[in-house]
């Protein structure tokens, strides 16, 4: 089988121990205060309105590449491999399904690694 035909299984190098995953609500003005710029607040980003918290990881701290991500839901954004802030919405809807597959592998990605903590609400 060529590297490419493959399927992609998006696990970790070491599995996650991970928690069980909450449906708590969580309201965008509180997801926007979880950017990782206050130490009192955890560092969260929501991918198709589900919450995954990445505190720890400094990708997403305030010096970090994914930074952009932060505090918000950048569905639109990972969908098109975008690091652009004015892609960083919560709409997808609309794109195409090459587009729509890459957002659910991003979902599958960080569903490995890190704890689903709720969901937006708007």
């Amino acid at each position: 089988m060529a590297e490419a035909d493959k399927p992609k299984s998006f696990a970790p190098k070491e599995p996650h121990k991970l928690n069980l995953p909450k449906d708590t609500p969580i309201d965008l003005s509180h997801l926007a205060k979880c950017d990782g710029s206050t130490p009192s607040y955890p560092t969260y980003v929501a991918i198709k309105g589900t919450v995954f918290d990445v505190s720890g990881n400094t990708a997403y701290a305030p010096d970090g590449a994914y930074h952009v991500f932060a505090g918000k839901d950048p569905s639109r954004a990972l969908a098109l491999s975008s690091l652009k802030p004015e892609d960083c919405r919560s709409d997808w809807e609309d794109l195409a399904d090459k587009e729509k597959q890459v957002l659910s592998d991003w979902f599958t990605f960080f569903s490995k690694r890190y704890n689903i903590v709720g969901q937006v609400r708007s």
